[in-house]
């Protein structure tokens, strides 16, 4: 009897440790904390890389808060209050409906994006995507509930412009989350993807950047896992970019800088490989994560005017 007591001890201690370690990846990797107002103005993606481009992105900001836009809020599947911002180039434009990368917001993250797409002749939603910004949540789930709710803000653009042609629209986290709508069947209205330095699953990315920490990702990878179903309620393997893709059927266009050092450029190219319909993978020389578009910008231009969407 006695022994059996030992063993029932031994086993809780170990289950402890496991959902305890299992807690505390789930925190760091997953869960958001309440926001604090940020004490910069105009924040920028911390690292050295953005610090060049510190002038232009403030500059971008300010144009962006003083163009005339309206802030939209829509519910999730699981009853988020999810915030966008919508700039309208004309009423018959086509629409970018663009999500940001993990842990940024659309401010931040997007707001090149609205000079971008005006200067195609677009009109623009940028998305502060769950547990971000203006949006509710708690926990960022790598593009697998945030793909339902990118399905939903479609849903909201072709009830209000039901004669709208949709580009669906993300950097990094925001990119897988766009790759990964494509699993789901979309309205007509949606006629292309524009993915920038999106990763080809949340494990690989993952991995990557235990590894790049000198973490062993083999041993804690399994604990992220569990976090993510335990505590956070969702599969982190769900249909990643790179198997989603291998069904899609709108026309993609992948942007990635060679230079990246947090999401891989070679992701890109793999999730370009898999894609069986019209692409077109442009990398940019010397540009870091989420940078190509600062970098290169008339060629990030030219390549979007001559991949048309069938526009």
């Amino acid at each position: 009897m006695e022994e059996i007591t030992i063993a029932v001890l031994i086993l809780a201690v170990v289950l402890l440790g496991v959902f305890l370690t299992a807690f505390i990846c789930f925190y760091i990797v997953f869960y958001v904390p309440k926001q604090q107002p940020s004490k910069e103005e105009f924040p920028i993606p911390p690292g050295k890389a953005y610090e060049p481009y510190r002038e232009l992105m403030v500059s971008w900001m300010k144009q962006a808060r003083q163009m005339p836009h309206e802030q939209i809020f829509i519910r999730s599947l699981d009853g988020l209050s999810l915030c966008g911002r919508y700039y309208e180039y004309a009423s018959n434009a086509p629409i970018e409906l663009m999500f940001h990368g993990y842990r940024g917001t659309a401010e931040r993250d997007l707001c090149g994006g609205v000079q971008r797409a005006f200067a195609l002749g677009r009109s623009v939603l940028i998305v502060d995507q769950r547990g971000c910004g203006n949006s509710d949540g708690r926990v960022i789930t790598f593009g697998v509930k945030e793909s339902d709710d990118c399905v939903a803000w479609v849903d909201y653009l072709v009830n209000r412009f039901p004669e709208s042609h949709i580009i669906l629209t993300g950097i990094s986290m925001g990119a897988a989350t766009v790759l990964m709508a494509t699993a789901n069947p979309l309205p007509s209205n949606v006629v292309g993807v524009l993915a920038d330095c999106g990763y080809t699953s949340a494990k690989e990315i993952i991995q990557t950047v235990m590894r790049t920490r000198r973490l062993p990702a083999w041993l804690l990878y399994p604990f992220v896992k569990l976090g993510a179903r335990f505590f956070g309620h969702f599969d982190l393997e769900k249909t990643p970019p790179i198997e989603a893709i291998k069904t899609c059927r709108l026309p993609v266009i992948f942007f990635h800088g060679d230079s990246d050092d947090f999401v891989p450029c070679n992701m890109s190219e793999q999730n370009y490989e898999a894609c069986q319909s019209e692409k077109r993978l442009v990398l940019v020389p010397k540009a870091g994560h989420g940078l190509s578009y600062p970098v290169a910008p008339e060629a990030y231009l030219n390549a979007l005017r001559e991949f048309t969407f069938g526009l």
